[in-house]
């Protein structure tokens, strides 16, 4: 099989695109040509992540109602990347309807929110460009081109995006505003699409889904400083840092649960059984709960931090939660349904499921937005 091959299997395997119908209502609206994202005063000279509002939470700031000024005002909204149609579909929060759909580009992955949070990006994966979407109006911008925008982070300090192109097998760092390519970093796996960084912002722990590993990159220096090797077979996929920084959870779609892992010593430390496709990982308002989406189980799991163990697992059926958000005030979180055309609002105080809403084909990577925090670290809404 020749390298061009490879990556092209590698990337269908991974997006999982299948045709699906269409959302009810709204009509596209086209990609505007006059809003670019609005250049932040001081933003390439940030300097090192912002002190935690508590020693032993990195999530101390996004509790209910600290939402930042710079977010204030913004409509709640839902935003559903359709990879099958190249569009997002918006969703209002409060009545649970489409109230709108963007056309951005080929293949979108995820919506992710920018490090200072006033623009929202879609990766185009395919489309090798990032639409950025005003949150305040709703409005697309004209695209940006960047290769392979399979999934988009910042650093904590600000000072760098990360495009994760993961058919190219590395991490490339850009400029947080323009996006223009500042160094490509090669990654010694298959398949990286997701990461989370360290409660200091040192160091990041990224996934390779092909390839069964677990990398480590110094973040200053932009180099990989190790690897871990997973059991055979193994499919890791989100990351999420755990609430007092001592160990990251990484979502593995075959081992049916979450990986326990100490990044500093990069070993496993233990494995938290969710259910089969494991896959998204989201951090609940209090800081107490991870819930974890397990797409081939149609089931999301609400693990305890303190015990390490499932408290409860609300069901589905016939779903395929995958990845989403949690709203401002804690009480619903939201999935997209990767192979029904649909998303979840499910209510996080009874796992009920408040409503299920038609949206485009292949929905991913969707952005529940605004959330609380003081600056976003990339993917659907990583806030600290």
């Amino acid at each position: 099989m020749t390298a061009a091959l490879l990556s092209l299997v590698v990337l269908l395997a991974g997006c999982g695109t299948v045709p699906q119908r269409r959302p009810p209502g709204g009509a596209v609206a086209p990609t505007g040509k006059e809003w670019m994202p609005p250049a932040t005063p001081g933003a390439q000279g940030a300097g090192p992540p912002r002190p935690r509002l508590a020693r032993r939470d990195v999530y101390a700031a996004d509790r209910p109602g600290m939402l930042s000024p710079a977010v204030r005002g913004f409509p709640a909204r839902v935003y559903v990347p359709g990879g099958a149609d190249g569009t997002v579909t918006v969703i209002d929060q409060a009545t649970f309807r489409v109230v709108g759909r963007l056309a951005v580009g080929r293949l979108p992955q995820h919506v992710t929110p920018s490090h200072d949070l006033r623009t929202l990006w879609v990766g185009n994966n395919l489309g090798d460009s990032l639409t950025p979407v005003d949150p305040a109006t709703g409005r697309a911008g004209r695209r940006v081109p960047v290769t392979d925008p399979y999934n988009l982070y910042f650093t904590p300090d600000g000072r760098q995006a990360i495009v994760v192109a993961e058919r190219l097998r590395r991490l490339d760092f850009r400029d947080p505003r323009t996006m223009r390519l500042r160094r490509s970093l090669p990654v010694p796996c298959l398949g990286v699409d997701h990461l989370d960084f360290d409660a200091d912002g040192r160091y990041l722990l990224a996934s390779c889904e092909f390839g069964a590993r677990i990398v480590r990159v110094d973040v200053q220096r932009q180099r990989v400083t190790g690897s871990l090797r997973l059991p055979a077979g193994s499919m890791p996929q989100d990351v999420k840092l755990a609430p007092d920084g001592g160990l990251f959870y990484v979502a593995d779609l075959v081992a049916g649960g979450t990986w326990l892992v100490d990044g500093a010593r990069l070993r496993v430390v233990g494995l938290v059984r969710t259910g089969r496709g494991a896959h998204g990982l989201y951090v609940s308002r209090d800081s107490r709960l991870l819930y974890v989406s397990n797409r081939g189980d149609g089931s999301v799991s609400a693990v305890s931090f303190a015990t390490r163990r499932v408290i409860a697992t609300w069901r589905i059926p016939g779903g395929s939660p995958d990845m989403g958000g949690v709203s401002a005030d804690g009480r619903v979180l939201w999935l997209s349904g990767r192979y029904d055309a649909e998303v979840y609002a499910i209510d996080t105080r009874t796992g009920r499921l408040r409503a299920r809403i038609g949206v485009g084909a292949d929905p991913h990577g969707l952005c529940v937005y605004p959330q609380p925090g003081r600056y976003s670290l990339g993917h659907t809404g990583v806030f600290r």
